[in-house]
């Protein structure tokens, strides 16, 4: 194997498109783009562009960010490209129904956080930090016309979710149809010959293709990657959910939501979020399924990895020895449910909506009895509010729930 298809394969691990032939041909234009790149003596222009929906990267950010290091790594420009412009409209992209419109001034703070927070992957010195508004704000209306006379109105809504919207009779407002033009800008605004982003997000990368040409570039290569599922192990991670691992979180409380995932997270986290390669992946998986590494003991190397990557090994032996302390030392388990609390929640009803008490009598008795701890401690008022200061609650020695609040 050479170093072109070396980088080739690195490059494109992980991706998907769910479309075989769309793959193949996305991993044959970046290899002869490399080639090409090589012959002329010039980095790639790559990029991912990252919306300002909350004042935090998340993990599920990191697959993507992990994918532009590796490209800084070889030897390529990076830019981390931040969409203020982009935000004020929505991706409709990934949602049901309608995204509500994010205000000028909190896409400006959290725009703040995101550009120091992206440093926690990619290289400083390296990187060139940018923002949509630069280009996309001075458009003319006269522009927007003539980009848009390229595509057709049914090529724009017949993606799943806004067909389904139109087939339920939801609303689909007009600057959603417009959020996959303005993000296809990006692409000419940068130059761009590579763009990396959501697999979901493929139609959008796609029209930037399809501007390029229109404004005599060469089409930049997508490469796709799929979301990554949140700490309850049902919905894709995000904050609003109350599923989310925070990139600048304390490591403590990194490595313990790590601990807290169901089982059949691991690879995929492993696979998405992590420095390790394919062939130590798969071992690990043979490991798993043969018995010969217990769940949790690789969740712990998971939940290592994760935290190194962000903040050192120092800080990861301590969240890890921290973990052993509190929860092992307690006799917690590793892998308890997550709660997702939408607000303080009085004691009684929590022990009902998790399911640790049958009714409101028998969370009484628990109490009176004495058998309710919240991280340790026995509550024995009846009145006593869950915040989102706790963390653990627990009935008797067996039943656990790893509590979290919805922001």
């Amino acid at each position: 194997m050479n170093e072109i298809e070396e980088q080739v394969l690195i490059l494109m691990n992980g991706s998907e498109y769910g479309d075989d032939g769309i793959k193949t041909m996305m991993t044959e234009e970046l290899k002869t783009r490399l080639i090409e790149s090589r012959s002329e003596s010039r980095p790639l222009e790559v990029y991912c562009g990252y919306d300002v929906t909350a004042p935090d990267l998340h993990l599920g950010h990191t697959i993507t960010m992990r994918k532009l290091r590796q490209f800084q790594e070889f030897g390529h420009n990076v830019t981390f490209l931040i969409g203020t412009f982009t935000t004020l409209i929505g991706d409709p992209s990934d949602r049901e129904h309608e995204r509500a419109t994010a205000l000028p001034e909190s896409i400006r703070k959290n725009a703040e956080t995101y550009a120091e927070q992206a440093f926690k992957i990619l290289d400083r010195e390296k990187t060139s930090i940018r923002y949509n508004h630069e280009w996309l704000g001075s458009l003319s209306l006269s522009d927007v016309i003539n980009m848009s006379s390229h595509f057709t109105v049914q090529q724009f809504i017949n993606r799943d979710r806004l067909r389904k919207r139109l087939e339920n009779n939801e609303p689909l407002w007009l600057k959603e149809l417009l959020y996959p033009l303005a993000q296809g800008y990006d692409a000419v605004s940068l130059k761009s010959d590579v763009q990396i982003g959501a697999t979901e997000q493929l139609f959008n990368l796609m029209i930037g293709r399809k501007l390029q040409q229109v404004f005599n570039q060469k089409p930049q290569i997508c490469i796709t990657f799929p979301v990554l599922t949140g700490t309850d192990g049902k919905m894709r991670m995000s904050k609003s959910q109350g599923n989310y691992i925070g990139i600048d979180e304390a490591p403590e409380e990194q490595y313990g939501k790590i601990m807290s995932l169901p089982d059949e997270l691991i690879i995929h986290y492993f696979n998405l979020v992590t420095r390790w390669t394919p062939e130590q992946i798969q071992s690990l998986e043979r490991n798993i399924d043969d018995g010969s590494e217990h769940p949790m003991e690789v969740k712990k190397k998971l939940a290592w990895e994760i935290v190194d990557s962000l903040y050192g090994k120092e800080s990861a032996n301590a969240a890890a020895s921290h973990f052993t302390r509190v929860h092992q030392d307690r006799g917690i388990p590793a892998d308890i449910p997550v709660f997702i609390m939408d607000k303080p929640v009085n004691i009684i009803d929590l022990l009902v909506e998790t399911g640790i008490s049958k009714s409101k009598s028998e969370a009484r008795r628990a109490i009176h009895e004495r058998s309710v701890r919240i991280d340790g401690k026995v509550i024995n008022k009846v009145d006593y509010l869950v915040n989102k200061e706790d963390s653990v609650l627990q009935r008797g020695k067996r039943k656990f729930i790893h509590l979290t609040v919805k922001e």
